[in-house]
């Protein structure tokens, strides 16, 4: 099992949306804040992103992705003093754009943007450490595969074939896992800490893939750090500090996370819910759910509200 996916398809909900626009003179837009993600890729031309909090603008150059993870309410355009026309969002989360012309001139400004959304009541943490926006550069050989995804998506967009439906979202899908693994893996300026140096670490990284695997196995601290070849004490220091919680705390909120999922993606019996995750009982599975949630879990089921973290609840 892949770390980075699962971390992604738990808080992803819903379609994602793009859009490809085509802009010239003194253009600007104003994004205000909201519950999803988003990117903004430049194919052709020049813009900038006026970040959130008053931050220095940012010169884009074609090629570069931004990365809008937490929903900060930011503007992109021409130059840093360029008047920003508010962006009106539509009921199903998608930016009303005007139909961009292609190609598009040598002197217009062209932008592939798409929007996700995502549920934070249970934020992996993974996701959660990312800062207000980030900035991935284009250098001549780097990033190949983000580079012809945000490609692909924009040929799609400018003239749609057959199957143009699924494969639109189906790239908006690879370029999230893209950016993030390409912030994480070679673009954090600091990659000793946190989920990046997690990401990296052979012995962390060999232990949450068995977790991710068999969430339901009865894991001891001791047989995780065999996975990555490290004592039981070594590896538990070195995974609390990388990961943020001890490992077997882990194993309980990515169990409890893995059944909101089950519970809102079908209809399996609570009992089933339990097995996977590993829980013999139903009810110490309630009892367990509820701790973690704020509710039972048929209620949770019936949508019976967002879920509440417990280290929020008890704080």
């Amino acid at each position: 099992m892949d770390v980075l996916s699962d971390a992604v398809t738990a808080m992803r909900t819903g379609r994602p949306h793009s859009s490809r626009t085509v802009n010239s003179g003194s253009w600007g837009f104003r994004f205000p804040p909201g519950k999803g993600a988003g990117f903004h890729g430049l194919v052709q031309g020049t813009a900038w992103l006026i970040p959130p909090d008053g931050g220095e603008p940012v010169e884009l150059r074609p090629g570069d992705v931004v990365l809008l993870a937490h929903g900060t309410g930011h503007g992109i355009a021409a130059h840093p003093d360029a008047p920003l026309v508010d962006a009106v969002r539509a009921a199903d989360g998608s930016w009303p754009t005007p139909p961009a012309r292609a190609p598009a001139r040598a002197d217009e400004t062209l932008l592939v943007c798409g929007a996700y959304q995502v549920s934070r009541a249970r934020a992996h943490p993974l996701f959660t450490e990312l800062p207000p926006y980030v900035h991935i550069p284009a250098r001549v050989g780097a990033h190949p595969r983000l580079r012809a995804a945000v490609d692909l998506l924009g040929a799609e967009l400018a003239d749609p074939q057959p199957g143009s439906d699924a494969l639109v979202p189906a790239l908006l899908d690879t370029l999230l896992v893209l950016m993030l693994r390409t912030w994480w893996l070679t673009e954090r300026p600091d990659r000793t800490t946190g989920w990046s140096a997690a990401l990296s670490d052979p012995a962390v990284t060999a232990a949450l893939r068995a977790i991710h695997a068999e969430p339901a196995r009865a894991w001891t601290v001791e047989e995780l750090g065999a996975e990555g070849g490290l004592s039981r004490a070594a590896f538990a220091r070195r995974f609390t500090t990388l990961v943020g919680r001890p490992p077997l705390a882990y194993l309980t909120w990515w169990r409890m996370t893995t059944a909101g999922r089950l519970l809102r993606a079908d209809d399996a019996p609570l009992r089933a819910v339990a097995q996977r995750t590993g829980y013999t009982s139903e009810f110490a599975f309630a009892k367990a759910f509820k701790r973690e949630y704020g509710m039972a879990p048929g209620r949770y089921r019936r949508g019976g509200g967002p879920a509440v973290p417990a280290e929020v609840r008890s704080s």
